[in-house]
């Protein structure tokens, strides 16, 4: 039996999600795609063929998911009013199907922030703890790429510290896909796990911390000037991977924004000049940031006066022992599969949170 109230509600929010997407836009774009990926200077590009494909394919998916949905309710409706027996057992085959692709319009209508649909910059510190935090740093940064992999975005590592003994101090990693800021951009925060210490021989209960910031990968912003008397740059030895060019040259730079205290560093590139460039689109991504959030600051508490953006504030438990749980304390979604989280499974939060965002 059909529960046409059912029908209903999912229509009722079928309406919401379509009135958050502009179709004709959508259109406009799948075409200019189209149109840029035709080109030679685009096809020898591969990053930017794989960028601009994953984007064409998202929004051909969209643009699938609300034809198939209009199609669907407006079936619904005449055999409701006609009462087909056939027509009727064909909703009832098709409304799994009709929720899975209203599931992905509603999350694709959630993609509204000004940089959302940018790349971006995820910078990963283990807090106090000394191997148990670097260590934990380091299982952050395992799950994040996870999940980037799992959902076809490509993973750039820009900048690793080596932790004393094990796992990382510090990483910066670019994604690269379409809304890779838009999905990742709540995951800002102090991450919290509580373990047996695989470093206690004692085999105790531990809790570490690591704080994880995400930025928008920005190429220019006329809001943000970034002026030379304001930078103080210095250059280190790499300590991660590079075969035999890392440890004999300085090559890794270290920016620090005086006026705010941001400090980026990129060790990625094979130059001193190749490093330095992308250390300053960092340091523009996180100044963007960090103005973003002020601007949001200022609209939450209805004044203008600037505020301190702080990114300590925590956001997820992720609890090995005694029992498994993996618990976002701004959403209260939980997943007792912690193992299926740090292998990159983080819709169900990533989710949660945008929603809990539009609330706003």
């Amino acid at each position: 039996m059909i529960d046409f109230e059912l029908i209903k509600a999912l229509r009722e929010r079928f309406e919401a999600a379509r009135a958050a997407v502009d179709v004709g836009v959508l259109r406009a774009r799948l075409d200019e795609l189209s149109e840029i990926m035709a080109r030679p200077e685009t096809f020898a590009d591969s990053a930017l063929m794989r960028k601009l494909g994953g984007e064409s394919r998202e929004i051909s998916e969209i643009l699938g998911h609300i034809k198939n949905l209009d199609s669907f309710f407006s079936f619904s409706s005449e055999a409701e009013k006609n009462g087909e027996v056939d027509a009727l057992e064909l909703i009832s085959d098709e409304t799994d199907n009709a929720l899975a692709s209203l599931d992905s319009l509603e999350l694709y209508s959630l993609f509204r922030g000004k940089f959302d649909l940018n790349d971006c910059i995820i910078e990963i510190h283990a807090g106090a703890g000394g191997e148990d935090a670097q260590d934990w740093a380091e299982m952050l940064s395992e799950m994040y790429i996870k999940y980037a992999e799992s959902h076809g975005f490509a993973v750039e590592i820009l900048e690793a510290t080596a932790g004393e003994g094990a796992g990382i101090k510090s990483e910066a990693m670019k994604i690269i896909g379409a809304r890779a800021f838009g999905r990742l951009k709540k995951e800002t925060g102090v991450h919290r796990l509580v373990r047996i210490s695989p470093f206690d021989s004692n085999a105790r209960r531990h809790t570490s911390f690591a704080s994880v910031l995400v930025t928008p990968v920005v190429e220019e912003n006329s809001e943000i000037k970034i002026r030379p008397e304001d930078l103080k740059i210095d250059t280190y030895r790499s300590s991660g991977a590079g075969g035999q060019h890392v440890n004999k040259t300085d090559s890794a730079v270290r920016i620090t924004h005086l006026p705010t205290g941001t400090v980026v560093a990129c060790q990625n590139e094979r130059s001193q000049i190749q490093n330095r460039e992308q250390a300053m689109k960092m340091l523009l991504s996180k100044l963007t940031a960090l103005r973003q959030a002020e601007l949001e600051a200022e609209k939450q508490n209805g004044r203008k006066e600037q505020k301190k953006i702080e990114w300590g504030s925590q956001i997820r438990s992720y609890v090995f022992a005694p029992y498994t749980q993996v618990k976002d304390l701004r959403t209260g979604a939980v997943n007792t599969n912690v193992n299926k989280v740090m292998a990159g499974d983080l819709d169900l939060f990533i989710i949660e949170a945008l929603k809990n965002q539009s609330k706003l």
